[in-house]
């Protein structure tokens, strides 16, 4: 069976390319465009590992994690922040807000897949 993935990011672009990615990978994947969509979403489906872009409409990613994290019913289920914001203060409120991982848009995609298959290992 599939991982299903659910990419929260309201760049059209960078999802497209994240999504084709993440699909030659084996992976299912869904999307949503800002936190609310992704919030709902991630309350409506179990999904096996949720990405998120920090800067969106409605609602920012270091928001949407806390809240899936204080979620009992998905405080397990891995969180990475892909974001644009590299800062160490950034990256401190991504692991404070419960984020499993914290990567830069600019790394590798490499990196951002071997850390999905890691998270999900576990």
């Amino acid at each position: 069976m599939k991982n299903k993935i659910l990419i929260i990011e309201d760049e059209k672009d960078f999802v497209t390319a994240i999504s084709i990615l993440l699909k030659a990978e084996g992976f299912e994947v869904s999307v949503a465009t800002d936190g609310m969509q992704g919030l709902e979403k991630a309350r409506e489906t179990k999904f096996d590992l949720i990405i998120t872009d920090v800067m969106m409409p409605k609602m920012d990613g270091f928001k949407l994690c806390r809240m899936i994290k204080f979620d009992s019913k998905h405080k397990d289920t891995p969180v990475i922040m892909l974001t644009a914001k590299g800062q160490e203060e950034d990256k401190f409120t991504g692991e404070q807000c419960g984020a499993d991982a914290y990567i830069l848009k600019s790394q590798s995609p490499d990196i951002l897949i071997d850390k999905i298959k890691e998270l999900l290992k576990k």
